[in-house]
Parts: C-alpha cells; structure tokens; sequence
C-alpha cells in the first residue's frame, strides 16, 4: 500500500476511535439506569400497587372476555420476581343472575401475568394465563357452532369477523392481546345438541399460542376421553373465522393408539360444504377402534387394520376423495371414492377401486355386511327398525384376491347397499385356469334376515383345487364347471353348515377319481358282504365325463343320480352325505358303458355307509345271483 493511501485510510478510522470508548461509556450509564429504574420498581411495587387493585382488574378482564360475571372467593397472591404475576384460587364463571345465572365453569387457580408499567398508571393489562384443573362446560348448537357465551369480547370478536383479500379482519376495537395459555389437568364437556350427545374430556393439558385475536392461533391440547388419551395439534391463520363457523385454513392433527388423523386445508366446524384439502388417517387396531367408541360390527375382527390418504373436497351435496390410497389389512387399493348426502335420504358411498391384491373377506366382514348397520347392541336385543345409516355403490377390481381358501385373479366386483338390502357380485374373474362369477346378498330386517349366495365356475381345474387344499378321498380331478346356490334364513355371519339349504350342480370333461379301482371293486364285491373303499383304492377310476346334482339342507347334501361315464363302465351315486359328521348313506352301481358289454361287465350295486374318506361298501345281492363270500 501506498504511503498516500495509507494516510487517507488512517484520516478515515481516525475520528471512529475518538468517539467509540464515549459512546461505550454513554450506553453502559444508560444501561445502569435502566436496571436500577427496574430493580427499583421491583423492590417499590409491592408498597405502590395493591392486591385489590390488581384483582378487580383480572375479575374485570375474566368479565369482559367471557360475557359472564366472574367470582373469586379465594384470596389473591402477588409476585414481583421475576415478573409480575398474580395467582388467583376458587374462580367461577356464571352468567348474571338477572340473565339466567348459566355457569360456564370453574378454575381452581388462574395465574397471569401483568404490565408493572400499566398498574403503576391505574390501568391492568394481562398476558402469560396458567389455569389449573379448570371445568368448563361449552354447547353446540343446532346449527354447529359453538355458543361462545354471553356477550363477551371473544364472542363479539367471532361474530364480528371478516373475510376480505383473502385474509381476516378485525376491526381495532374488537382487537386484543392474549398470549399464551396453558391449561392443566382441566376437564371438559360439550353438549352436543345437533346430535343429542355430550362428550366428556378428562385430564385436560393445552398449550395454546394466541398473540392477538386478530392473528394466527396454534394448539396442542392432550385429553381423555372413554379411557383414551387423545393428542390435537390445531393451527391456523384465520381462528376467528374458524370459530365462527365459516371457512378457514386450519391444519389440524389428532393421535392416539387408537387413531391418528391429519387434515390440511379449509374447513368450517359448522358443515362440510366447502371442505378443500388433504386428509391422511391410519387405524391399527380397527376391531379395538370400534370397541373403545361403544360400536360393534360382527365378524369385523377379519379387519385388524385400515388407513388412507386423499386429497378432499366438498362436491354438490357431498364429498369427493380424489387421489385416494387405501389399504385394508395388507390389501392397497387406489381410486376415486364419493360421499354423497342429501336431505331426507340416507348418505352414500359410491366409487372406485382398484386393488393389486386384496382379502375379500374383510373386506365384505367390514363393508358389505354390516357397514350400514347401528349398535350391535340394538341387533343382539332383538330391536328391528331402520338402523341402517348408510347405503354403499362401489366398484372393485384387483389382480389378485383371495376368498377364504381360493384364489382369484382379474377380479371386477361390484358392492350395493340400499334399499334393506346388501349386494356383493364378482362380475368377472380368473379362477384356477377358468372363469368364475358370484353374487352375494344379505337382506331384510336390518341384515340379520338371511343371505343368499350364487356361485358360478366354468371350465376350472379342480385337480389343482383339490391339490392345494389337500382334500382327501376319492375325488374327482378334471376341469370342470360348478353351479352353486345357496341361501340361509338366518344372519350370513351366524350361519352354520345346518343352516344352508340350495342346489349344486357339478359336472366336467374326462379325468380321473384316484382310490377307486373299477376292477378291484368288482373282484371284493364278489368275494365279500363288505369291504372298505381302501381295499380297491390300488387304481383310478378314468372318466369321459361327470355330472352331479345335489339338494342341501338340513346339514346334509342328497345327492341326485350322479353319473360317471367312463371308457369301458359306468359309476352311478345317489343317497345323502351329512356333511358335519361326514357320514355317508348312498347307493350306487357299476355297470358297463356300453349296453352290448353287460355280459362282460354285469350290472354291480352296491350300498356305501360309514363316514368320509374310507367309506365301507356293501355289495347289494341281485335277485338269484347272491356274491360268495370267503
């Protein structure tokens, strides 16, 4: 550097280090000062400010906020350090007794802080409140709102809120400071008057955050309720609004054990005609879910698990759940989902669905059966009447599915509720090779009248059915078709094997019936009165073809002159298989397939009884030509 420049720079700097160590000097005086004036007015305030005054102002403010008359019968106690702070016992909150005398609540204690400054020139101004074991009492009325009292400051500042540029407004002299308020141990009760109910919330602890009633609001208030501890985390830029009922941004959180709950968006407490937003929820325990909130849906202990995650939004006179992600047990599905209500009418599901795999049967536990059902106590007692809720039109598909023991693939599935009346069809599906399609129906008297149940199987392979269920006997393996219709007088969920009365009809293409040998059989039947079936169970019974009818009811299935044609002989089979026991009654023959034969292969019947899958047959002697016995 220059010697110039140097001396230009020092020229510069040169005035700054004359005054810096003055103006240190100046600030650390005024610094003095300061803590002297408030160390002074600490020690001083309790001989300038008294109890009563202080007192009367927080009765005053309690006054003014709530509209009610604002008792404390406790005595007050003061605090200078490090604060100012007044502590108040045994406060009640009542409405005028010329206006009813209505009580708001208690507190058993309430501390605030307050302006030292403001006290010292006669006016009270409080911030910083701490409520211990409050009990406060609020009302919803018909209309949704919350009846935020008499005629205070808060309830003038609610009903004289605005929305305008997208923003609230409040005018100046509704306006004021608040702060922070925390709340502990407090109880709670609402009363419901739209829906008849009151909630009780114990053990209440909050924190909420609230400068002025014009600006922004957070909360996080922690409750009991049914033996439950419940977490909500409110916030929004626009409480008043909110409070009033009216459309607001709120982003509000709710966890517990039982469930945990977000939603984004605008919203109003009042209705949800113009809910817009997101909204995620997760139940991990739904059987325990309903058991805490005092509902019960029979056979919903298949549904152990459900959460979903959907943009909202208000749509005509219901609401749309677009991007939705569902998932039910282990079972996700993707799809758009409708909630339509309409006055008059019960409300609606409608939509669709689209699962990669799913469980149909908790699905249907859940859904179909019993979701447009009341109180399981009301079914159990025996009470009829209209306790259905809600009627349901959903479209399902899924590529993969299983219904109890069987698989599906390609599924397309509708569900219908409405009308007395639950209806489950798969309209189109894979099934082991084949094609299937079911309809599934629950009616009358609240769906505890009976069910019905139509099942339809085409060109399927029932070997590798048999196979993977590891069914036992002699069973024929082909592919084939199935028939089935089935009702029940009671309810579906209650119903056992000797509940069931319908039809089944069976037949296929050629296959086999391992544990049947024709030959075999001819050779102990002419050797013996009776025989087990596994003592001619060294071959297989090869067939061209198969056809079964039979009637259930009773616990039991009669089977109609079931014919097994074979290349060379023919199998016939008629009587009742009971089917809770597996006991077998039937009568049957042997006989050749072609008439021009029957001297080769003389006509053979026989009786079967005993119980599945090693039956005994007795051969029936015909007239004249007894069989020999050993």
């Amino acid at each position: 550097m220059s010697t110039s420049r140097h001396r230009r720079w020092r020229r510069k700097i040169g005035p700054v280090s004359r005054w810096l160590p003055a103006f240190a000097r100046l600030s650390t005086v005024f610094l003095l000062i300061a803590l002297a004036l408030f160390v002074a007015l600490r020690v001083a305030a309790p001989y300038l400010i008294s109890t009563g005054f202080v007192r009367s102002g927080i009765e005053d403010t309690l006054s003014k906020w709530t509209g009610y008359h604002a008792e404390i019968k406790g005595s007050p106690v003061l605090e200078f350090w490090p604060t100012p702070r007044i502590t108040l016992n045994q406060i009640t909150i009542r409405q005028p007794r010329e206006s009813g005398d209505k009580l708001l609540g208690s507190i058993e204690s309430l501390s605030a802080d307050f302006s030292l400054i403001d006290a010292l020139r006669g006016r009270t101004s409080f911030h910083e409140f701490h409520l211990v074991r409050p009990n406060l009492a609020l009302t919803r009325d018909e209309k949704g709102l919350i009846d935020w009292s008499y005629a205070g400051l808060l309830a003038r500042a609610i009903s004289g809120v605005r929305y305008e540029n997208g923003a609230e407004v409040l005018d100046p002299d509704l306006d004021a400071e608040i702060g922070a308020v925390t709340v502990e141990d407090g109880t709670l009760v609402v009363t419901d008057i739209k829906s008849a109910r009151t909630y009780h919330f114990d053990s209440v602890t909050a924190d909420i955050a609230w400068p002025r009633l014009s600006g922004a609001i957070s909360a996080v208030v922690i409750a009991r309720i049914n033996g439950e501890d419940l977490k909500v985390d409110f916030a929004s830029r626009q409480p008043l609004l909110a409070f009033a009922g009216r459309n607001a941004e709120t982003r509000t959180s709710l966890t517990s054990n039982l469930l945990t709950a977000h939603f984004q968006g605008i919203a109003s407490i009042a209705n949800l005609s113009t809910l817009s937003g997101n909204i995620t929820a997760s139940i991990p325990d739904v059987p325990a879910l309903l058991t805490w909130s005092g509902k019960s849906i029979p056979g919903i202990a298949t549904l152990k698990s459900a959460s979903l995650e959907s943009d909202i939004m208000s749509s005509g006179n219901g609401l749309r759940f677009n991007n939705l992600s569902l998932s039910l047990n282990e079972a996700s599905a993707t799809g758009v989902m409708d909630l339509f209500t309409q006055p008059g009418k019960r409300p609606k599901i409608g939509g669709t669905l689209a699962f990669d795999q799913m469980n149909l049967k908790p699905f249907l536990d859940a859904f179909a059966l019993r979701l447009a059902a009341g109180e399981a106590e009301e079914i159990s007692a025996g009470i009829s009447g209209p306790l259905r809720v809600l009627d349901v039109d959903v479209r399902l598909s899924a590529r993969r599915a299983q219904m109890g023991l069987f698989e599906l693939s390609d599924v397309g599935a509708s569900m219908i509720v409405a009308g007395g009346e639950a209806k489950f069809d798969i309209g189109d599906s894979q099934f082991e090779g084949g094609e299937m399609t079911a309809h599934l129906e629950a009616t009358q008297r609240d769906f505890d009248g009976g069910g019905k149940l139509r099942l339809s199987i085409r060109n399927a392979d029932f070997a590798a059915l048999a196979e993977r269920l590891q069914l036992k006997g002699p069973l024929p393996l082909a592919t084939g078709s199935l028939d089935l219709d089935l009702q029940s007088p009671k309810a579906i969920w209650t119903t056992g094997l000797a509940d069931v009365t319908g039809r089944l009809h069976f037949w296929t293409r050629e296959g086999t019936i391992p544990g049947i040998d024709a030959a075999a059989l001819r050779t102990q039947a002419a050797q013996k009165p009776f025989f087990p079936l596994s003592a001619a169970a060294g071959g297989a019974f090869a067939f061209n073809q198969l056809n079964l009818q039979a009637d259930f009811a009773n616990g039991s299935a009669e089977m109609h002159d079931a014919r097994i044609a074979g290349p060379t002989q023919t199998l016939t089979l008629s009587g009742v298989i009971t089917y809770q026991s597996n006991g077998l009654a039937l009568s049957g023959s042997l006989a050749a397939t072609d008439p021009a034969k029957a001297a080769e292969l003389p006509l053979l019947p026989f009786f079967i009884g005993g119980s599945w899958p090693n039956p005994v047959i007795s051969p029936v002697p015909l007239f004249g030509n007894p069989p020999q016995a050993q």
